[in-house]
């Protein structure tokens, strides 16, 4: 339909080119159009159209007539000749225009132009009175909308292993959505940056922004994530929509060293910000930032560009019949990875955990129990996070990405998690069944902790998962439960 009234819109320019060649009644025939010139047998200078002006005499037409002829436009050709003139703009979006299209895209019927139909009174005195672009306004949104419950079906198919929608990914990539970076420094100066590379897994997304126009890492003052969604075939961002992600204030929330290399010294900033910094420079040369799957798609589309999506309240489940025996049923999937490879990949079904194991405020399950060999983790490849920046690449050892899916007992994700782990060595010996260096990794937040214990087998030379705790914060079981546990 679009290259259809594209092509319409051309003849129907073409009409009002000669319609405006005609001489009006009484008047020397005048010539216009591109090769116009000395008229035949004089010698007459080349006359030119005033600024603005178009040869296209469209004002000529009375309006009701021009509203009739665009009332054969489907609504990309309408937008094209809004652009024509200032004329044709304003009755390109008249009320009784998109109150035709709109009824005819959204009540049953499918749209074509109206040939031959005429605009009753009682119609056009009550869409004509009501507010300007009401009726285009009311068609995009509602185009909008029938989009939005699309990708929504879409997303109803849910991996039965990690509870979140098997087709993310493609929904991202289908949807045109990008992410952008915004960092201020202190004097309010700002940096908007599109990524570099995007790196997906099952369940998250590492996304990379290098560039030499961010401020020195010691003038950082803030870090905004927005989703975009571009328009097709635009290479600008003045038709996209904006969506807050996330807001850091850098000078208010200390950072953790992850490690560093001949190259480059790497920095965590919560939640899941990665800084690459070159090595005796306060220069950043990258960031990154890992993003889990889990309402990924809402928070990237349905926020503001000052305003992160909020989720719908949660409605507590009605059927949970033991709340005296505190957690039971629960599924973790569990993924250590980094840009490039997956170390650990791991499903772990049927974690409970006792009323009376409360403790400090936490719920703990044991995920993967120290004393039971059975159930230890061999990791592929060893501990570390590649880099890329300016044509020069290195990797940070003992340090990845951690993403974590718990599920409640009804499979609904309970608490999720992606961010970067720092792989530190033990003090002591976890174990005495198991000889070689022992190591520890552990995150930290307000919902909740993940304590991990390994050990650098000696052969082979790989590490070893010999304990995994997954930690849930009682106000958060509590608020999703409508419980009133105590700490």
């Amino acid at each position: 339909m679009a290259a259809g009234g594209q092509d319409f819109s051309y003849s129907f320019l073409q009409v009002l080119k000669k319609k405006s060649d005609q001489p009006a009644p009484g008047r020397a025939p005048q010539l216009y159009g591109p090769r116009r010139g000395r008229q035949a047998g004089g010698g007459g200078e080349k006359r030119q159209p005033k600024r603005g002006q178009s040869p296209v005499q469209a004002r000529r037409l009375p309006p009701e007539i021009l509203i009739k002829i665009l009332m054969f436009l489907d609504p990309s050709s309408l937008i094209c000749i809004s652009h024509v003139s200032r004329l044709l703009n304003r009755l390109a979006n008249e009320n009784i225009i998109w109150y035709r299209i709109y009824v005819s895209e959204f009540g049953g019927q499918t749209w074509k132009p109206a040939f031959g139909r005429e605009a009753s009174a009682k119609d056009s005195v009550e869409v004509e009175d009501g507010p300007a672009l009401h009726w285009k306004n009311e068609y995009f949104r509602t185009t909008a909308g029938q989009e939005i419950n699309k990708w929504r079906r879409e997303l109803g198919d849910v991996s039965p292993c990690s509870g979140l929608p098997m087709q993310t990914e493609r929904i991202l990539r289908s949807l045109n959505i990008t992410w952008e970076l915004t960092v201020y420094d202190r004097w309010g100066y700002r940096t908007s940056v599109e990524p570099s590379q995007a790196h997906f897994f099952k369940s998250s997304v590492i996304i990379r922004w290098s560039s030499d126009s961010f401020p020195l890492y010691d003038d950082f003052s803030s870090i905004l994530l927005h989703g975009i969604q571009k328009k097709r075939g635009l290479r600008t961002r003045k038709h996209s929509w904006s969506s807050l992600i996330l807001k850091v204030n850098t000078l208010m929330r200390p950072h953790q060293l992850m490690g560093k290399d001949r190259l480059m010294t790497m920095m965590h900033l919560s939640p899941g910000i990665i800084i690459g910094v070159w090595r005796g420079h306060s220069q950043v040369a990258f960031i990154m930032i890992s993003l889990h799957f889990h309402k990924l798609v809402e928070k990237s589309l349905l926020g503001t560009p000052v305003c992160p999506y909020s989720e719908p309240p949660h409605l507590p489940p009605a059927d949970d019949s033991d709340p005296k025996y505190g957690l039971h049923g629960f599924s973790l999937h569990f993924i250590l990875h980094n840009t490039c490879n997956v170390m650990l990949s791991g499903q772990f079904c049927q974690l409970s955990c006792g009323r009376d194991q409360f403790r400090h405020g936490l719920v703990e399950l044991k995920v993967i129990n120290q004393t039971n060999l059975s159930k230890h983790r061999l990791l592929s490849g060893s501990i570390g996070l590649p880099w890329r920046s300016e044509g020069l690449e290195g990797s940070v050892e003992n340090c990845c990405i951690m993403t974590l899916t718990l599920l409640d007992e009804f499979k609904k994700p309970f608490w999720c998690v992606c961010s970067p782990v720092l792989n530190r060595l033990a003090r002591s010996p976890h174990s005495v069944d198991y000889g070689g260096d022992h190591f520890e990794m552990e995150h930290f937040e307000s919902d909740g902790q993940v304590k991990m214990k390994l050990v650098m087998l000696k052969e082979p030379q790989q590490f070893l998962l010999i304990s995994l705790i997954v930690c849930v914060s009682v106000s958060k079981v509590n608020k999703h439960f409508s419980r009133e546990y105590g700490s």
